[in-house]
This record gives C-alpha cells, structure tokens and sequence, in this order.
C-alpha cells in the first residue's frame, strides 16, 4: 500500500504547485501577481492587484487542481478500503504544495480557496457550512482574514464532530485547519493590533 500513498502524496504536492494567481498574472500580464500587495499568491491580492475581470480563472485553476488531487487519492487508496482516508491524504498534499510550493520558491498562496475545495471533495456539508460562514463574516467585518481563519476552526470543528468514526479522516480535517490558520498568523497580529487591511474592489494597481 505504500506505493499508492507516495503517488497520492507527489501528485497532490506537484497539482499544488500550480498556482492560479500567478499562473493568471504570467499569461496575461507578463507579471508576477507576488510582486505586488502583501506578496501574496493568493486570490486575494489577485483581485487588490489586478481587479476581479479574470479572478474566475484563478478560481477555476486552484479548486481544479484541489479537486484532482483528492480524485487521485481516492481511486488508488479505495481498494485497499480507505477511499476517503485517500482523498484526505491527497487534500493535505495539494494543500502543502500550494502553501509551500518548490518550483515557485516555496512562495504560494494561504490555502483558503484551496482548502474550500479539498473540503467540497471531502464532504460537502462541511464545505458550505465553511462558505456561509466565510461569507458572512467577510460581508459584516469585510476582513478575508478574519473570514477565513474562523471558517477553518469551524472546519476542524465540524469534521471532528461528522467524521469522530474515521481518526484519520478527523485528524486530517484538523491539519487542514491549522495550515489554514498558520498561513493566516500575520493577518492575526494585524487583526488584533487593528491595522488589519480590509477588501476592496476598487481599481487596482495594474490590469492582467
């Protein structure tokens, strides 16, 4: 069984390599999406650095690969019977490989748009669970930040409580959390000293 693990944990770190801002922001602005803003790879200082016109494509980009990866660990751990215990491995690895990618200097995106589509793979009750409550934080506060780092507690929250029979499944919803979270620990100071910047879609610095 090692085999199938070791391809489900390579292909999901290589997919997460892939990385949908910057990919977006090399092939229509010959630019570097990490070049401006916070540096981030990530779909919110896509849209702060470039407007939100081609946001959708970064979207369609990141879940894909989420999605393909969770695919993979699920077909190749499945015979062996641990078809959701495989999509998990594959969730963390894509997870991982968007965070921390090699082949872009380990300089990726916080996961949250990556986590929301592992988690739609996973188990969809928690995915829109997780998106209410994103949405609704983000719309009173208008903090990404603070959006996402309370919707990855309530992910770790929720897969303990529909997922307490599969330890390795619940364990996994957790590490995806705390990556989420560990992503997010600038933000957090920001948040708690108050200077935290909050979304805007005005127009933005250059056009992709």
């Amino acid at each position: 069984m090692w085999l199938p693990i070791v391809i489900t944990i390579l292909t999901g770190y290589l997919l997460g390599n892939l990385n949908g801002a910057v990919s977006i922001s090399v092939l229509f602005g010959h630019d570097d999406v990490r070049s401006h803003g916070s540096g981030n790879a990530g779909l919110t200082n896509f849209i702060r650095s470039y407007g939100i016109a081609r946001a959708g494509l970064v979207i369609i980009i990141d879940m894909l690969k989420a999605v393909l990866a969770c695919f993979v660990g699920r077909l190749l751990l499945t015979p062996y019977g641990y078809a959701l215990e495989g999509a998990m491995l594959g969730a963390i690895a894509v997870s991982v490989g968007h965070d921390f990618p090699a082949l872009l200097g380990f300089r990726g995106g916080k996961g949250i748009l990556c986590a929301l589509a592992v988690t739609l793979a996973l188990d969809w009750r928690i995915a829109l669970i997780c998106l209410a409550l994103f949405i609704l934080i983000v719309l009173i506060t208008r903090y990404v930040s603070l959006g996402s780092v309370l919707a990855a507690i309530c992910l770790a929250a929720l897969f303990v409580v529909f997922h307490m029979d599969r330890p390795l499944v619940m364990a996994g919803g957790i590490v995806l959390a705390a990556l989420a979270i560990f992503m997010h620990r600038g933000n957090i100071v920001r948040l708690c000293k108050g200077n935290e910047r909050k979304i805007s879609l005005q127009k933005k610095e250059k056009k992709v």
